[in-house]
């Protein structure tokens, strides 16, 4: 029997920095836990009182550069609904205030005397009362002080708009990121912390808890040979599960690299809250310990088996032709896709689960403006003014997609092995040909080299930001990435001499769908606010169900209902608007009287024919991050897309009951849109990041290599026209038998 994880809503956070150990302040002796920001130079601390004290506090402290020209930290970790805790030099003082996408009333906080500005840095100390729990826009959010947590950050160069005022307006952060944190350890006796929150310095900081860590094991010395292969895939997620699969049942001697560790319960998955124990089943959503986040990259990406198919919402769309037409930078040998979607499909049928809460809502909404109903996988090209149930790649219940499917069948051959937790730090290359990969891991390889057979082929298969960061440490992109790579202090003398570098436009041509969300109640709709408690507190009747025989409303993910259709804009060029409509929201923005649990939320996004294009890259972390956002770049996109918004809303007089309340009458749709926080546009839909005909050729060959070769998200030069997993794995179909099919290979 197949167990995996229950289909449950994602935390809204976009990613994840390694945090630091406690560090004690010289100015108070103040013991803090936190991090230090290695870009900005910013460090975030907090220090709690003991658990079950009865307090609702914390001291906390921001130590910027006076280049800082705001600062926020956010404490729960996403910015909606959650504390914002924002301060700025101004006259020799700190100017602070609590937020909450607006001023947040209740915190109390008061700055402590070590508070100060000089020369170079601003230092806020502070008490921060009444901030454990506080009210977000659905209901009470805590943070996890007892548990594991991700913590945020948001940064600025650009100063707010009236300096000495607390309650002053600024515009979006310049730069952002999230860390771990281990809340449970922060804590410190209680005379300490009230010493410490009465302003008395010194004192004796506790002890760290810590938790025995097996030390590294010493680097093995080799008795034999390294271990060549024909084919090292690195990275197993969609793409690269796909390509594994087809590679060793082709016979080929295959090594399959994954810096993650398990996720499915088939595949040793053990995580797990109570009320599935008994059972095999793994889930990691609504929980605070986000083991399974990219800890180097600042957007929500999955480091573990599966990569995004193992977390992500779940929609699982077959491609229509569009998706690979030269129209939208295909090659030719690409347009007649469908005998490699065709195999795609056999081993992941699609399934649309129906649920009917919310669908006749939705429905009564679309059918007034000319939307026709369908079962929207048997009709891939059928996408104009069409709606039907969302489909999944879930098998009985349960998350499956190519973990369940190709990972299954791909491991069980003797010519493939699997090395998960191994990281690969570069290709090793000589001039235009791959020699090998350098991992972190000794035991695959002596000091964690592993080599390939003399007609052997490199793949590249960890997304859009981790594949183009691969390249970057590998010496082939832009110039300005390779010098971030040179200057820095570890990858750096592993670059090659630069006479070798090849430019590229690695990290160019970048889109992501830009999404708006619209939040509506209505009598007839069970928002399942549950959602929030699902790890610790469930519904009991829901829970039983799905446990008794994985059916219920665990047994899906959130989205209920898709649709769309295709927009001219002034451009006169075609745009395709697609809709998601699912029960709750992450945020609502109304001033109004609303019932919380009749919520739904519509996201609208752009996909096939946007214009707009951005750019990613890494920092002097080599942290992988957007270094040019892709929404709206073109103007003419987000007209686009607000005229399709419009033609939407323009439907709610016909349904009895439904009201709109994010945005509500107290705006229009075009300041709302205009307003909207440029990091919320983000649907993580990545593409491009080495589009094909641009890095890589028609056989996804990096140009001026002999046998490096990139098959995932990055490669697809264009928006796909839904949710971008079965494109995805399209893709990997046709460019492994394209792989396979070149001439010189193994």
């Amino acid at each position: 029997m197949k167990l995996g994880y229950t289909a449950l809503t994602l935390l809204p956070l976009v990613g994840l920095a390694i945090a630091q150990d406690s560090y004690i302040d010289p100015d108070n002796g103040i013991q803090f836990w936190g991090t230090t920001d290695p870009v900005h130079g910013v460090t975030y601390g907090y220090t709690l009182p003991p658990l079950n004290a009865g307090y609702d506090e914390f001291i906390g402290e921001i130590v910027a550069p006076i280049e800082a020209k705001w600062v926020g930290a956010s404490p729960a970790g996403g910015m909606l609904n959650n504390l914002l805790l924002v301060a700025w030099p101004n006259d020799g003082n700190v100017v602070f205030s609590a937020r909450i996408a607006r001023v947040l009333e209740g915190p109390k906080i008061t700055s402590l005397p070590w508070t100060k500005v000089n020369a170079s840095h601003w230092k806020w100390v502070y008490r921060c009362q009444n901030c454990i729990t506080w009210e977000g826009a659905n209901g009470p959010v805590s943070l996890p002080i007892d548990g594991f947590g991700a913590s945020a950050w948001a940064y600025s160069n650009v100063a707010v708009t009236t300096p000495s005022d607390p309650a002053s307006a600024f515009g979006q952060h310049t730069d952002f990121g999230f860390y771990g944190l281990d809340w449970s350890s922060a804590h410190v006796s209680k005379s300490q912390y009230d010493a410490w929150a009465a302003g008395e310095t010194g004192g004796e900081p506790e002890p760290t808890p810590t938790t025995p860590v097996p030390t590294d094991p010493p680097t093995p010395t080799p008795t034999v040979a390294p271990t060549p292969y024909d084919y090292i895939v690195v990275g197993a997620g969609p793409a690269g599960l796909v390509t594994a699969d087809r590679l060793s049942e082709a016979g080929k001697k295959v090594l399959l690299v994954e810096r993650g560790g398990p996720s499915l319960g088939s595949t040793g998955g053990t995580y797990q809250p109570a009320w599935l124990q008994g059972t095999n089943v793994q889930t990691m959503f609504q929980d605070n310990n986000p083991f399974w986040w990219c800890k180097d990259i600042n957007v929500f990406a999955g480091c573990i088996l599966g990569g995004g198919t193992a977390i992500n919402g779940g929609l699982y769309w077959y491609p229509p032709d569009s998706d690979f037409a030269p129209a939208n930078g295909w090659p030719e040998s690409w347009k007649n896709h469908q005998t490699h979607t065709n195999k795609l499909k056999q081993r992941i049928p699609s399934t649309d689960r129906p649920s009917t809460d919310g669908k006749a809502v939705v429905e009564r909404l679309l059918r007034p403006i000319g939307y026709r109903d369908a079962v929207i996988n048997d009709y891939p090209n059928f996408k104009e003014k069409v709606f039907g149930y969302s489909a999944f790649s879930f098998i009985d219940g349960k998350r499956a997609g190519p973990i369940s499917t190709y990972y299954k069948t791909a491991v069980a051959r003797p010519n493939l092995f699997y090395s998960p937790n191994t990281v690969v730090q570069h290709v090793v290359r000589n001039g235009s040909k791959i020699t090998g990969v350098q991992t972190d891991n000794p035991y695959i390889g002596p000091g964690g080299f592993v080599p390939l057979t003399e007609k052997g082929r490199v793949i590249l298969s960890s997304g859009s930001f981790g594949s183009a960061r691969l390249l970057f440490k590998s010496g082939i992109g832009p110039k300005d990435m390779l010098d971030i790579v040179k200057g820095h202090a570890t990858a750096g003398p592993n670059l090659p001499e630069e006479t070798d570098w090849i430019d590229l436009p690695v990290g160019e041509n970048v889109s992501d769908n830009p999404s708006i969300n619209l939040v509506f109640t209505h009598p007839e709709i069970d928002a399942y606010e549950n959602w929030a408690q699902v790890w610790s507190s469930p519904r009991q009747d829901d829970a039983a169900q799905y446990v008794k025989d994985r059916s219920g409303v665990f047994a899906h993910s959130s989205p209920r209902l898709n649709f769309w259709r295709s927009i001219e804009g002034s451009d006169k060029k075609v745009r395709w608007m697609q809709g998601t409509a699912r029960p709750g929201a992450a945020s609502v923005e109304t001033e109004f009287p609303y019932n919380k649990t009749a919520i739904f939320t519509i996201t609208t996004y752009l996909s096939t024919g946007i214009t707009s294009r951005g750019r990613i890259g890494i920092d002097a972390a080599l942290t992988g991050r957007a270094l040019k956002n892709p929404w709206f770049v073109d103007p003419v996109d987000k007209e686009t897309l607000v005229k399709g918004i419009n033609e939407l809303l323009s439907s709610v007089r016909f349904v009895e009951g439904l009201k709109l309340i994010t945005p509500d009458n107290t705006t229009t749709l075009q300041n709302y849109v205009d307003s909207y926080p440029t990091g919320n546009l983000n649907s993580n839909h990545w593409v491009g990041s080495n589009s094909i005909l641009k890095v890589v050729d028609e056989n996804t060959k990096v140009y001026k290599t002999d046998n490096l070769f990139v098959v995932d998200a990055s490669i697809i030069p264009s928006m796909p026209m839904g949710n971008p997993q079965g494109t995805i794995m399209a893709t990997a179909e046709q460019a492994v038998a394209k792989i396979l099919a070149l001439s010189g290979g193994p």
